[in-house]
C-alpha cells in the first residue's frame, strides 16, 4: 500500500483550544467540524467491528462517506464479529480495509499461542505493530472510545497528543444511556454476539460474556489491547 505521508505535529496550545472548541460541539458537530481543521488525507479512522462501533461508523458515514475505516484483523476474530463488519460495511458504504501482522509474526503466536502467556505481546504483535505504520502517515487518529467504557477512558480528552499522533475522540462524553437512545432511535444493528453476554468484543481466545469491558481478556487484569494507551 502507498499512501502519501500528510502527518503534521499539532502543538500543546492548539489542542487545549481544539478541546475548548469541540467540548461545546454534538458528536455530529464535532465531525463535521473535523474536516474544517484537518483535511481529509491527515485523518485515520480505526474500527474494531464491536459492540459499539455502528454510532459512530453510521455518522461518519453521513458526514464523509469517503472516509477510509482501518481494521486491525488479528486473525482471532470471532466469526459474528466478520459478518457483523460485512454488514456494516453494505449498510452504510463503508470504504473498509484490513490491517494485519507480518504472516510470519501472526503464525508464531497461533502455534505458541501467546495469548495464554502473555496477552499483552499477543497485543502488540497482532494489533499494536501492524497499526504503527500506518498511524505515523496521518495527523488526526479518529476512535469511538467512551470515557464510561473504564476508568483509563474517563481521564481522557476529546483531542490528546498520543505518541506523536492526534487522537480525537467524538463520542468520549457520550453517556450509555445516550449511545442506547441514540441506537433506538435510529435502529442501529447490534453485534450478534450482544444478545449472547457479551458486552465487549475482542479477539475469541481472550473474551468472554461479561458486563462492561470484563469479558475481555479472561484471566487477566489487563482491559486495554495497547493502542488506545
Amino acid at each position: 500500500m502507498s499512501v502519501k505521508s500528510v502527518k503534521r505535529i499539532i502543538s500543546a496550545e492548539e489542542i487545549k483550544k481544539l478541546n475548548e472548541k469541540y467540548n461545546q460541539l454534538t458528536v455530529e458537530e464535532r465531525i463535521e467540524e473535523l474536516y474544517k481543521d484537518f483535511d481529509a488525507e491527515e485523518v485515520m479512522l480505526t474500527s474494531s467491528f464491536a459492540t459499539t462501533s455502528a454510532f459512530l461508523l453510521r455518522v461518519f458515514s453521513q458526514v464523509n462517506s469517503d472516509q477510509k475505516i482501518y481494521f486491525i484483523d488479528t486473525g482471532y476474530h470471532f466469526p459474528e464479529t466478520l459478518s457483523y463488519k460485512e454488514k456494516l460495511t453494505e449498510l452504510y458504504g463503508l470504504d473498509v480495509e484490513d490491517v494485519r501482522a507480518e504472516k510470519w509474526k501472526h503464525e508464531f503466536t497461533t502455534k505458541d499461542e501467546t495469548w495464554k502467556k502473555d496477552p499483552d505481546y499477543c497485543c502488540t504483535i497482532n494489533k499494536v505493530e501492524p497499526l504503527t505504520l500506518i498511524k505515523e502517515r496521518f495527523t488526526v487518529w479518529v476512535s469511538g472510545l467512551m470515557e464510561w467504557q473504564s476508568d483509563h477512558r474517563s481521564s481522557l480528552d476529546i483531542f490528546e497528543d498520543r505518541g506523536g499522533i492526534l487522537k480525537f475522540y467524538p463520542l468520549l462524553d457520550v453517556t450509555e444511556e445516550e449511545r442506547e437512545k441514540y441506537i433506538k432511535e435510529h435502529d442501529l444493528p447490534f453485534h450478534p454476539l450482544v444478545e449472547k453476554g457479551y458486552f465487549s468484543v475482542g479477539c475469541k481466545h481472550c473474551t468472554v460474556p461479561g458486563k462492561g469491558r470484563s469479558g475481555r481478556w479472561n484471566n487477566s487484569p489487563k482491559t486495554e489491547c495497547g493502542l488506545h494507551l
